[in-house]
C-alpha cells in the first residue's frame, strides 16, 4: 500500500464515521426511533431521553458518557459490563503511558537513521514515509537499537502494574457485588451433578434430601431433581406457538372490525405452509390446539417428573453463606461422586448439559479442544490464502485480466485501501456460532460459562490466524521462490515480515474503530430491521417487542475482537510506534462510544459478577508474552549482540501469572465466605428462590407443588425437608 491509499483509507474510514454519528443525532431524536436507541432505559421504566428530544446534538452522547460512573453503569448493564470498561480502560492506559515515552523518543532515533538504504521497507517498499519511523530504519547492531531495548523494557513494566491495578479493582467490584443486600437467588443454591445410583427402595430425591440434611441439618432446605425434559419443552413451545398465533389472529380480526363491522375471521389453511389443506377459523383452530396441548403438557410434566430423573439436582439453602461453603466442599472421597459447584442464575442454566458425569465431561473437553485446534490450522490455510490474494500485486498475477482495471489509479487507491481488510473482517464473521455450538458440547453448565469458553477459542483463533496467519501468509507467498532455493532464510524472511505488514494493521485498526463503531453507534441495521419488522410484520405488542429486542453486549466476540487489536498494537508498538496513536484512539474511542450503549442500549443476558476478568488477565498476558517474543526474535534478526537482555522479559512474565493467579483467582472460583456472610436486608422468601428455577415447561399452568413430588422435596415446618 502506498502512502495515498493510506491517506485514502484513513480519510475516508473518518468521513463515514462522521456521517454516521450525524445520522445517529438525526435519528436517534425521533420519537419513532427510541425502542432502537434507547431500549435499556425503556426497559427499566426510564424516560428514554432526560430534558425531551430536542435537547439532543452531535455531543450529547459524549458528554452523557464521561459524567457517567461506574456506579451508573453497574445499576444500568452489571458488574460484567463494568469489568469489560476495566479491561478497555487497562488497555488504553497501557497505550498511552507507553505511547509517552515511546513517540518522542524512538520515532526521531529511527528517522536520524540513515544507514539502511530506502529498498528495506516497512510496506513492501511502497511507503517510505513509514519506513523512516519504524524500528526497520534502524541499522543492524548500532548503539540506537539500545533505545529499543529499553522501551520493550518500558511497554512490559506499563503493562503489569496497569494490569495488578486492574484485577485488585475487579476483585473489589465483585466483592461489593456479592456482599450486597439485595436477595439474588443463585446464592443460595449450589449445583449437584454425579450423583451416584440410589439404593433399593430408595426415590433419587429421598437420596438426595438425607444425603444433604445430613450434612447441613440446619440449613439445608429443599432439592430439585433435575429431569430429561426434552419431550416436555417440545409441547411446551408448540403450546407456546399457539398461543402467539392466536393473539396474532385476534388482533388482526380486531383491526379489521375497525374498517369493515361485518369482517370475516381470519382463515387459514392447515397443510403444507399454510398453502393447501382444509380450510379452517383460525381463532377456533388456534383455541382447539391449546385446550389439547395443555393437556398433553399436564401428562407429560407428571410423566418427565416421575420417570425421566437424571444424575444432578439443585440444592437449596436457607443462608447464602451455607450454599457458598457448600459450593467449595468435597462432598465424597472419589472425585466422580456427588461434585458440588455453586450454581449459575436460573436464566443462565443448560438443563440439557447438566446430566452429563464426570468422565463425559472430561472426553467431551478434550474431543472439543482437537477440533478447536484443527479448526484453527485448517483455518489458517483460507485465511493466509485471503492475505495473500487480496493484495493488488498478488491479485494481479493470478488473474491478469485484472491489470486493466487495477491499472485505474481511482480505484486502484480505493482496492488497496479497503479489499484486504473487509475480505479479513467478513470472513471472520463466519466462525462466533460454531466455536459457542463446540463450547456448549463440552459439558458446560451455564451460559457464562460457554461464553467464557468460546471467548477464550475466538482469542487464540484470531491470534494464531489473523495476526500470525496474515503476517506469515503474505509473506510466504510472496517469498516462497527465495525460501525454496535457501531454506535456512525461513527464520529470517518471517521475522522480516513483521515490519513488512505495519500498514494492514494499521489500516485493519483504522478500520475497526472508524468504520465499526461508526455503525456500532448509528445502529442503522438493527434500526432497519426493525421498522421493516414492525412495518409488515409485527400484529401484537409483544411481536413488537421481540423486534426491539436489543441484547447483550456480546462478550464471546467482542472480547477477543478487542483483544486482536491489543496484540497487533502491543506487537508493532516498538518496532512501528507510529501504530500507538492507532490503539489509543481504538480503545478510548471504544470506551466512550460503547459506555453510551451499556448505558441506553444493551441489556445483559446474565451476570457472572465479573467471572471473566481472569481469562480476560491471562489473554491480555499472553499478549505481551507474545509481543516480548516477538520483540527477542526481531533483535536476534538484528544480530544485536546484547539481545539476551531481553530473554528474561517472558519469564518475569509468567512469574507475574503465577502470582495474580495464586493472590486472586480463587475468589474468581468460589465465593469468599467473608464477603458473602453480610446481612440481607430482609429474610428471604425461600419459596420464591425455589420456584424461580423450575424450568417454564415444568411449571406452565400450575401453581402447586403436588405435580413435583416425584423430583421435589418436600419442606417442614423448620424449613428442612422431610420425605
Amino acid at each position: 500500500m502506498d502512502f495515498p491509499s493510506f491517506l485514502t483509507s484513513l480519510g475516508t474510514s473518518f468521513i463515514i464515521f462522521v456521517v454516521l454519528m450525524l445520522l445517529f443525532t438525526w435519528l436517534s431524536r425521533k420519537p419513532g426511533n427510541a425502542e432502537v436507541y434507547y431500549p435499556n432505559r425503556i426497559l427499566k421504566g426510564m424516560n428514554p431521553i432526560e430534558g425531551g428530544y430536542m435537547t439532543r446534538n452531535p455531543f450529547s452522547w459524549i458528554r452523557e458518557a464521561m459524567s457517567s460512573s461506574e456506579t451508573d453503569i453497574i445499576n444500568m448493564s452489571g458488574v460484567d459490563t463494568a469489568v469489560y470498561f476495566v479491561f478497555l480502560g487497562t488497555a488504553l492506559g497501557i497505550f498511552v503511558f507507553s505511547g509517552i515515552i515511546l513517540l518522542p523518543v524512538l520515532l526521531p532515533v529511527a528517522s536520524t537513521d540513515h544507514s539502511i538504504k530506502a529498498a528495506n521497507t516497512t510496506s513492501k517498499g511502497t511507503f517510505n514515509e513509514l519506513d523512516r519511523l519504524s524500528m526497520g530504519q534502524v541499522g543492524n547492531s548500532g548503539p540506537r537499537l539500545w533505545a529499543f531495548i529499553v522501551a520493550t523494557y518500558w511497554v512490559s513494566v506499563v503493562t503489569y502494574y496497569l494490569l495488578w491495578k486492574a484485577y485488585k479493582h475487579v476483585s473489589e467490584l465483585r466483592a461489593k457485588a456479592l456482599m450486597s443486600p439485595e436477595i439474588r437467588a443463585d446464592q443460595f443454591v449450589i449445583l449437584v451433578r454425579d450423583i451416584p445410583p440410589a439404593a433399593v427402595g430408595q426415590s433419587k430425591k429421598e437420596q438426595i434430601d438425607s444425603f444433604f440434611r445430613a450434612i447441613y441439618p440446619d440449613t439445608f432446605y429443599r432439592s430439585m431433581v433435575v429431569t430429561n425434559n426434552k419431550e416436555v419443552n417440545k409441547i411446551y413451545e408448540e403450546l407456546e406457538g399457539y398461543k402467539k398465533k392466536l393473539a396474532r389472529a385476534e388482533a388482526i380480526y380486531e383491526e379489521s372490525k375497525k374498517t369493515n363491522p361485518d369482517a370475516l375471521k381470519p382463515s387459514h389453511k392447515t397443510g403444507f405452509l399454510g398453502i393447501v389443506g382444509e380450510k379452517v377459523d383460525s381463532i377456533e383452530f388456534y383455541n382447539d390446539k391449546i385446550k389439547e396441548l395443555i393437556q398433553q403438557l399436564e401428562v407429560e410434566q407428571k410423566l418427565t417428573l416421575k420417570e425421566k430423573q437424571q444424575s444432578s439436582a439443585l440444592v437449596f439453602f436457607n443462608k447464602r453463606v451455607a450454599a457458598a461453603s457448600a459450593s467449595q466442599n468435597l462432598h465424597a472421597p472419589i472425585v466422580d461422586r456427588w461434585t458440588v459447584i455453586d450454581a449459575p442464575e436460573p436464566r443462565q442454566l443448560i438443563w440439557t448439559n447438566l446430566p452429563k458425569t464426570f468422565y463425559e465431561r472430561i472426553i467431551r473437553q478434550y474431543v472439543v479442544y482437537v477440533v478447536v485446534f484443527l479448526t484453527i490450522f485448517f483455518y489458517m490455510i483460507p485465511i493466509g490464502f485471503i492475505s495473500a490474494l487480496t493484495t493488488l500485486d498478488n491479485l494481479v498475477k493470478l488473474l491478469p485480466f485484472l491489470k486493466p482495471v487495477v491499472n485505474q489509479k481511482a480505484i486502484k487507491t480505493v482496492l488497496e485501501a479497503y479489499l484486504p481488510q473487509l475480505a479479513l473482517i467478513i470472513f471472520l464473521a463466519l466462525l462466533p456460532k460454531f466455536l459457542m455450538f463446540l463450547s456448549k458440547a463440552e459439558g458446560i453448565p451455564s451460559e457464562s460459562h460457554v461464553t467464557r469458553a468460546a471467548s477464550g477459542k475466538y482469542f487464540y483463533f484470531s491470534v494464531l490466524n489473523v495476526f500470525i496467519g496474515v503476517t506469515l501468509g503474505g509473506t510466504l507467498f510472496s517469498s516462497f521462490k527465495s525460501i525454496e532455493n535457501d531454506p535456512n532464510s525461513i527464520f529470517r524472511v518471517l521475522a522480516e515480515s513483521l515490519p513488512q505488514n505495519a500498514t494492514f494493521f494499521l489500516t485493519f485498526v483504522a478500520l475497526k474503530f472508524f468504520v465499526g463503531y461508526g455503525l456500532e453507534l448509528s445502529r442503522i441495521v438493527p434500526l432497519i430491521i426493525f421498522h421493516l419488522k414492525k412495518k409488515y410484520l409485527c400484529k401484537i405488542e409483544a411481536e413488537i417487542k421481540e423486534a426491539w429486542a436489543p441484547g447483550d453486549l456480546g462478550y464471546a466476540t467482542r472480547f477477543p475482537s478487542d483483544m486482536l487489536i491489543m496484540t497487533i498494537v502491543l506487537c508493532y508498538s516498538v518496532i512501528a510506534p507510529i501504530i500507538l496513536p492507532f490503539g489509543v484512539v481504538y480503545f478510548g474511542l471504544g470506551w466512550l462510544l460503547l459506555r453510551n450503549q451499556a448505558l441506553k442500549v444493551y441489556v445483559p443476558s446474565f451476570e457472572s459478577y465479573g467471572r471473566m476478568w481472569p481469562h480476560i488477565h491471562t489473554r491480555m498476558l499472553a499478549t505481551l508474552i507474545l509481543y516480548q517474543v516477538t520483540m527477542c526474535g526481531y533483535f536476534g534478526v538484528k544480530k544485536f549482540a546484547p539481545t539476551p537482555v531481553l530473554f528474561p522479559l517472558p519469564i518475569f512474565s509468567l512469574i507475574f501469572a503465577f502470582i495474580c493467579q495464586k493472590k486472586f483467582r480463587r475468589f474468581f472460583v468460589s465465593p469468599a465466605l467473608e464477603v458473602i456472610s453480610h446481612e440481607l436486608k430482609e429474610v428471604p422468601n425461600m419459596d420464591i428462590v425455589f420456584r424461580s428455577f423450575i424450568p417454564p415447561c415444568l411449571s406452565a399452568g400450575k401453581s402447586d407443588d403436588h405435580q413435583f413430588e416425584d423430583a421435589l422435596s418436600h419442606v417442614s415446618k423448620t424449613g428442612s425437608s422431610s420425605v
